[in-house]
């Protein structure tokens, strides 16, 4: 069997259940019934054409009755990196490139950031099971050296991914790029509480941000109207770990006195008390270089 023979709509759920168990490391029938509404029979008939198709990418895991992607696995579909990324981070994109006539013409700056999907795979699967990961990270103060990590949150960052992880080597949560892992192995054992994302406090604070056009602006209206801002202000709330990376992407000035030029930074952090305590801080325009808890 090809998949080309088959259905549009089987093509779809067969790109679903492959990413499935790809990237978590496990598919059920009941994933695919929840996610396309169908009775066992179909999702069972679905499996049944995906093992014909590519016999050696799933083994059946009997004790915890499920499917896990092979040793020998080769993806079947052709998934881009933006579609995995979008389905990991919206639910949605499941992977299957369908290709259609724009209703109007549209297009974008593109992204020139391209994370190795093999790695990310691994990466993901050793989330969704809580496990370790030895990784060969590219490190721009020390160069390539061998880590052991607990990932624990994938983040967009607006340019590029990264991996939220606990350091075993020193200790706390860091943030890896995705694209600087060369390698990565999933280590055998338990991880400790302290190395979960429950015990990530940066991850679990909330900050609220208070953003409003920078007071060097003659005409403020322009950067409301950009923002649809209300009564002259937006208010973002986001993670500590992801506010420094927020600030960054918008160009927000986040000193106090608002000093940084405002033909660049059209933005202003109103309330820069907010960011106390908080480690990504160091990533915001105006901010303290020194950048702790990223490689």
């Amino acid at each position: 069997m090809n998949p080309v023979e088959l259905s549009q709509t089987q093509r779809e759920r067969l790109a679903f259940l492959e990413m499935r168990a790809y990237f978590t490391g496990e598919l059920r029938r009941a994933d695919i019934e929840a996610r396309f509404g169908i009775k066992p029979a179909a999702s069972s008939r679905d499996i049944g054409a995906y093992r014909e198709i590519a016999p050696e990418n799933l083994d059946y895991d009997s004790v915890a009755r499920c499917y896990r992607p092979s040793e020998a696995f080769k993806p079947l579909f052709a998934f881009q990196s933006e579609r995995v990324l979008a389905w990991l981070l919206q639910g949605f994109g499941d992977g299957l490139d369908v290709r259609q006539r724009q209703v109007a013409p549209c297009d974008g700056p593109g992204n020139l950031v391209k994370p190795d999907l093999g790695v990310l795979g691994t990466v993901t699967r050793s989330m969704c099971a809580k496990r370790a990961l030895r990784i060969n990270y590219l490190s721009l103060s020390s160069g390539s050296k061998k880590r052991e990590i607990v990932p624990v949150a994938l983040a967009d960052n607006g340019l590029g991914w990264h991996v939220r992880s606990y350091d075993r080597e020193r200790g706390r949560f860091s943030d890896f790029v995705l694209t600087r892992i060369a390698k990565a192995q999933e280590i055998d054992g338990e991880v400790a509480e302290s190395e979960l994302l429950s015990a990530d406090e940066q991850w679990a604070r909330m900050v609220d941000m208070e953003i409003v056009p920078h007071p060097g602006i003659k005409w403020p209206k322009a950067v409301e109207a950009d923002y649809a801002m209300v009564d002259g202000s937006l208010r973002i709330k986001t993670r500590a770990a992801l506010a420094g990376y927020v600030l960054r992407r918008w160009g927000i000035d986040s000193t106090d006195d608002h000093r940084l030029d405002h033909a660049s930074h059209h933005l202003w952090l109103r309330n820069p008390q907010t960011l106390y305590g908080v480690e990504s801080a160091s990533l915001a325009p105006g901010r303290d270089a020194v950048q702790k808890g990223r490689q």
